[in-house]
């Protein structure tokens, strides 16, 4: 292929996305003349400050099926697409470019230098070694459809320095930068709006006020007014809950929860894995049993200390009481505070840096084959500007990885 008719790729954004759409583009066709654009000063932020610091590169679920299962919105699009390129492609795919991951018991994978420099010293050199040329503190104004023969390039990029670039092809890896969805929409292209998915929950209740730190390893928290739950750990924060459980309810009830302004009912079972006789017959058979034993030094539950006090509080029973005290009556109402019991959602948190929103490009204007547009043939999307985002876990960079590996391989051609 001459210099003059070679192919030329513009890459917008410099985060995990864009990266590797680069450099699947370039190592499927090393003849393109591929340029990456990053506003910033420094590419792949976000990588550096992922799972604290560690990287939280992708999930150890190799089930396509099951695996799309984590994405409240996107799963059913993303589907397909994983059977093509999926964790397993690219936990083989840093092998071979020198970075092993490990697999921790909730199914996470990091690198096992346990070093999010690791990533991003591997991407930054293999899309070097490819031929991929980083243009750092180059933010895009505005791109326009090239008018004229497909010799000219179908786009033009306006570069805030007013330089104009030519492209062949164009790959959109903004994340939720609202300047990719303003390109985004002047191509042709559906916007649903970006609200914030995966936060803590903020929570002024007497019955978690000092408890911050205390940890509940399976609760059930549920929205009950959008009908939607989820099972797993709980941590009691300075300002209200977190963990595992309240960042997949976040996630599944973004709109719902951005629509009440964070101000809504949760309701939580501190005992999700027994049933509410099981439990009274428990706390009778202790009563007989440790009839002498003070009720708050004798928790026959697999809850804290400290909250199972608060909870004994909440119900009017003090501490000091025996076991032999408790009324038929108490016991019930401390089960409905054990498993029934409503906080109220004022606002909302962050979770540490990773900042997630659902919305952006809507889904059907994409071919997930390709990931290029429906409307404006030649314009592909990647990573976190499509209206696609993943629980907490390495979801959300898989997508970021599996959309921009199509993207790329497609854009070569």
């Amino acid at each position: 292929m001459s210099l003059i008719n070679r192919l030329r790729v513009v890459i917008v954004g410099g985060g995990a996305a864009g990266f590797f759409g680069a450099i699947a583009c370039a190592q499927a066709n090393p003849n393109a003349e591929i340029v990456l654009l990053e506003a910033g000063r420094q590419p792949l932020t976000k990588v550096r400050i992922s799972g604290g610091g560690r990287c939280n590169v992708t999930h150890a679920c190799f089930e396509p099926a099951v695996l799309a299962q984590n994405y409240p919105r996107g799963g059913k699009a993303l589907r397909g697409a994983l059977t093509r390129f999926q964790p397993r492609d690219i936990v083989t795919w840093f092998s071979q470019h020198g970075v092993e991951l490990k697999t921790e018991a909730d199914g996470r994978m990091f690198p096992i230098t346990d070093n999010s420099a690791t990533v991003v010293n591997c991407l930054l050199n293999v899309a070097k070694d490819a031929g991929v040329k980083l243009r750092t503190e180059t933010p895009v104004m505005a791109v326009y459809s090239a008018k004229g023969t497909e010799e000219n390039g179908r786009f033009e990029v306006e570069l805030k320095s007013g330089e104009m670039l030519k492209a062949d092809r164009l790959l959109l890896a903004t994340g939720s930068n609202p300047r990719g969805y303003k390109i985004a929409k002047s191509l042709g292209h559906t916007i649903e709006p970006p609200v914030p998915s995966l936060f803590t929950f903020n929570i002024k209740d007497v019955r978690l006020a000092d408890l911050a730190g205390v940890a509940v390893k399976t609760a059930r928290v549920r929205l009950p007014e959008a009908k939607l739950e989820q099972t797993g750990p709980v941590l009691i924060t300075h300002w209200g809950l977190s963990g595992p459980a309240v960042l997949k309810l976040s996630a599944w009830g973004a709109r719902f929860l951005h629509d009440r302004r964070y101000n809504t009912s949760l309701a939580i079972n501190w005992l999700p894995e027994s049933k509410i006789e099981a439990l009274r017959e428990q706390m009778q058979a202790v009563r007989s049993q440790l009839p002498r034993k003070a009720i708050g030094t004798s928790c026959p539950f697999p809850i804290p200390r400290r909250l199972w006090s608060r909870l004994l509080a909440a119900t009017n029973i003090e501490s000091e009481k025996r076991w032999s005290e408790i009324s038929n009556k108490a016991i019930n109402q401390l089960i409905a505070e054990l498993t029934q019991s409503r906080y109220q959602i004022t606002g909302k948190g962050v979770f540490k840096e990773e900042f997630v929103t659902c919305g952006g490009v809507t889904l059907k204007e994409v071919q997930f084959k390709t990931m290029e547009s429906r409307p404006c043939p030649g314009l592909f999307f990647a990573g976190e500007i499509l209206d696609i985002d993943g629980i907490t876990g390495g979801f959300n960079f898989q997508s970021a990885w599996t959309t921009s590996w199509l993207a790329g391989q497609a854009m070569a051609n």
